[in-house]
């Protein structure tokens, strides 16, 4: 293979870096051999090749050989580089980067400078004593900073006349012994003794409890200074701008979502019935949107992928692994389906894997294995998962939050605003700047790894897998939607995302 010119060379260091990448040698010279196969299209095949890279979860921004011929490869068995001047060269599906949790950046607030730095060491699965101190600690870190910037609870920066009534300033709890009259804390709920409930913060606890501010996701971002909480590397401006319009101009670009996809056969007449009603479903959905003119260009497929709980009583993994297998043929059927979507696949809350804590780790490869031999573009993550589409932040989780979150209440949500449980669910998790704050003894978190349930800054688009009843609401300016069980309701929802539209969808009976 010839050695790139050394105007080739400087334009691929100018363009990479320009997307936050930092090429090695060999890595250059693995890009330079695929411009060298589209002599009049240099610019639109590297542009392809940039797009597909960002989509990929890589573990450094300092690509090697490796990591760039991957992505080459695909390319050219999908065929997607053969006329790269195409519009399907700058389609969804190379603005798509899929962030699984486990390579999520992790940030820590510190209280003196005022700044966030990263985490940058090794983090452990199994954490020590003090992680799990460090949980709560960081958790209460991200909000009070985020309240301390608030119109309504920060210090006045002139000295005026104000009365106890205006004067919101959050003050610790140590400085509250001595003081008389009304004074705002911020702390976290406790339970420090039976049947009584405590707010604690890092110096003392009392017995009183509130809700903090949501503070807008541009202020937020403004402060952050261009670091990177939601996963997937920093863009320079110029690339926002650039992808800003592109996503603008993505009219036809649409994501189906269906949660509960069962696919096992289950010894129960009743479940059995609903198992094989959900495959039949299924093929139903796929057909119509096989013939639609412009297909979707990305399916998620949450679970729980089983009628029964995967446990150690469980033991048809043999069988599940087959059912897999025919999901796989049955999308392949589908050849526009195959050739111009992408299928995501995120774990439910009685999946296969390892624990029940948050987050889970993809499917186990010993399940998907097959369908992946019929659609090699499978895409396997972790639960929750973020997907960046141009400058689009989504988040997708599956749990059955409502109920569990209804459970734990410890104040009866106020009915004066609204009443719908699923609207007091997603003001709960974004003004907590969270997707699952309940106690770990209720939810097990990974203490290392709470980092990734962080909604902050707020994405603007969440998507809550539940088995409740299907709903979408927008929270200032934040879509949350919740598509429903598949398996028992027939429903699911189409997410159009240039517009941030949600279609509510139902098979009729």
């Amino acid at each position: 293979m010839a050695a790139p010119s050394a105007a080739t060379r400087r334009k691929l260091q100018r363009k990479f870096k320009l997307r936050g990448f930092t090429l090695k040698v060999d890595a250059l010279e693995e890009a330079a051999a695929f411009l060298a196969r589209f002599p009049d299209a240099e610019d639109d095949a590297l542009d392809l090749l940039l797009d597909e890279l960002d989509k990929e979860p890589l573990q450094s921004s300092i690509l090697d050989r490796d990591a760039v011929r991957r992505v080459v490869a695909l390319l050219v068995e999908a065929e997607e580089a053969v006329d790269v001047a195409s519009p399907a060269a700058t389609s969804a599906r190379s603005a798509l980067r899929v962030v699984d949790s486990f390579v999520v950046p992790r940030f820590h607030y510190d209280p003196i400078k005022k700044v966030f730095y990263e985490h940058t060491s090794r983090l452990a699965i199994h954490g020590e004593a003090g992680d799990k101190a460090a949980l709560y600690r960081d958790r209460y870190q991200v909000l009070l900073q985020r309240l301390a910037r608030d119109i309504y609870f920060s210090k006045p920066a002139f000295d005026t006349v104000m009365t106890e009534d205006d004067n919101c300033e959050i003050t610790s709890i140590q400085s509250l012994i001595g003081c008389t009259g009304r004074r705002w804390i911020m702390g976290v709920i406790s339970q420090l003794e039976e049947r009584q409930f405590y707010l604690e913060d890092l110096t003392g606890a009392v017995n009183t409890c509130g809700f903090p501010p949501l503070e807008d996701r541009e202020a937020s971002l403004s402060m952050l200074m261009g670091l990177d909480f939601f996963g997937g590397g920093v863009i320079p401006t110029e690339e926002t701008v650039r992808l800003s319009t592109l996503e603008k101009k993505a009219m036809n670009d649409m994501f189906v979502i269906l949660s509960d996809v069962w696919l096992d056969n289950s010894e129960d007449v009743h479940m059995c019935y609903l198992v094989e009603k959900t495959m039949e479903k299924l093929g139903v959905v796929l057909d119509g949107y096989d013939s639609l003119e412009a297909v979707p260009s990305l399916f998620v497929l949450m679970g729980n992928f089983c009628s029964r709980p995967c446990n150690l009583a469980f033991n048809s993994f043999e069988e599940l692994r087959l059912q897999f297998g025919k999901l796989g043929e049955m999308i392949a059927a589908r050849s526009r389906l195959k050739e111009h979507s992408r299928f995501l696949f995120i774990p439910g809350p009685d999946d296969a894997g390892p624990s029940k804590a948050l987050p889970r780790c993809a499917l186990p490869k010993y399940l998907t294995e097959e369908l992946q031999k019929h659609i090699p573009n499978a895409i396997f993550v972790s639960n929750p998962c973020r997907v960046k589409f141009y400058t689009q932040e989504i988040v997708f989780f599956r749990q059955d939050l409502l109920y569990r979150m209804r459970r734990s209440c410890l104040i009866p949500p106020a009915t004066e605003e609204t009443s719908d449980p699923f609207e007091h669910l997603v003001a709960t998790i974004t003004h907590q700047s969270h997707l699952c704050p309940l106690p770990l003894t209720v939810q097990p978190i990974i203490w290392n790894y709470d980092h990734c349930l962080r909604l902050y800054p707020t994405p603007h688009t969440i998507v809550l897998g539940d088995k409740s009843e299907q709903k979408a609401f927008k929270y200032t300016g934040i879509t949350c939607f919740n598509p429903g069980s598949f398996a028992n309701d027939s429903t699911f929802a189409a997410y159009r995302p240039c517009t941030r539209e949600v279609e509510l969808s139902a098979l009729e009976s």
